[in-house]
C-alpha cells in the first residue's frame, strides 16, 4: 500500500538524547524527577514518531529512542499499545501512553518548559480543532493525490487542494499556526512541512507552490528554519530513495 509511512524501510537505529541544563539545584531535582524513565518507541523517518520527538526536543526532555520493526513488534510495544498495536508510545516511568496527538499533550502537562498548547482554554480547543482537521481530512486527501494513477489523478488533486486551501487561509498572516512560535498544530502539520515535498519528488505530483498556497509556503520556510525542527530531522535522502523504490514497486504492479 503506497500511502503508508516508510517504516519497515527505515534503518534500524537506536540513540540516546542529550540536553544541556541550566537550573538551579531545587530546580534540577523537580527536573530529572520529571524526565527519569522517559522512553519512546518509535521508527525513525516516522511523521508520527517525529511528532513526539519533536515535542520532547522543546521540552527540553531527555529520552530513549527505542526503534521498532513493524513487520516484527516487540513485546514491548504489544503490551504498551494493545489496543492499536502502533507507534508512537511514550513510556513515562514505565506508563504508556499511545497515539501521538495523546502524548504530545500529555508531554506539555508533565514536563517543565515551553508550553506547547496555549494556556487560554478557547486557544486550545481551536488547536486541537486544527490538528484534528490536519489527521482526519488533509493527510488522507494529500497522501491520496501525491500516489494517485492517472485516470482518478485530477479529481484527487482537486481534493486535495480543498483541503490545503482551508489550511493556507488559516495561516494567513500568521508565522506559525498559534501565532509567533511553533506550537502543537505545528507540530501536527509535520508531513505538510517536510514530508510532502519528499513524495513531491519521488512521484512527480505537485501539490504545494507558491503560486497556489503561498501562506502554507511561507510557514514552511519558517518552520524549516526552526532550530527544534532542522536538528531533528530525519535524512531526506534515507526518505526519497524509500519513496523512489516505492513509486518503482507501484508501477511494477501496473505493468
Amino acid at each position: 500500500n503506497p500511502l503508508r509511512f516508510p517504516y519497515r524501510a527505515i534503518k534500524e537505529h537506536q540513540r540516546i538524547n542529550n540536553t544541556t541544563i541550566t537550573k538551579s539545584s531545587t530546580q534540577l531535582q523537580v527536573y530529572y524527577k520529571n524526565m527519569s524513565g522517559v522512553k519512546l518507541l518509535g521508527v525513525n523517518g516516522s511523521p508520527a514518531s517525529q511528532r513526539v520527538e519533536w515535542a520532547l526536543k522543546i521540552k527540553g526532555v531527555k529520552y530513549e529512542f527505542i526503534t521498532e520493526d513493524l513487520q516484527n513488534k516487540s513485546p514491548l510495544l504489544l503490551k504498551s499499545n494493545p489496543v492499536y498495536k502502533k507507534i508512537p508510545v511514550l513510556l513515562h516511568n514505565d506508563n504508556p501512553i499511545a497515539e501521538s496527538l495523546v502524548i504530545i499533550e500529555y508531554i506539555d502537562e508533565a514536563f517543565e518548559g515551553p508550553s506547547i498548547l496555549p494556556k487560554d482554554p478557547y486557544d486550545r480547543a481551536i488547536a486541537r480543532f486544527w490538528a484534528k482537521f490536519l489527521d482526519d481530512k488533509c493527510l488522507p486527501a494529500v497522501w491520496k493525490a501525491l500516489w494517485s494513477q492517472e485516470e482518478e489523478q485530477e479529481k484527487d488533486k482537486e481534493e486535495a487542494y480543498e483541503v490545503l486551501k482551508v489550511l493556507d487561509n488559516e495561516l494567513k498572516d500568521k508565522k506559525f499556526f498559534g501565532g509567533d512560535n511553533i506550537g502543537f498544530v505545528d507540530i501536527v502539520a509535520n508531513f505538510v512541512g517536510f514530508w510532502i515535498g519528499i513524495v513531491e519528488e519521488a512521484t512527480g505530483v505537485v501539490l504545494v507552490t507558491s503560486e497556489k498556497f503561498p501562506n502554507i509556503c511561507a510557514w514552511r520556510d519558517e518552520y524549516l528554519n526552526c532550530d527544534k525542527v532542522k536538528e531533528n530531522l530525519p535524512s531526506r535522502e534515507m526518505l526519497l530513495g524509500y519513496f523512489k523504490s516505492r513509486v518503482q514497486a507501484v508501477a511494477a504492479t501496473l505493468n
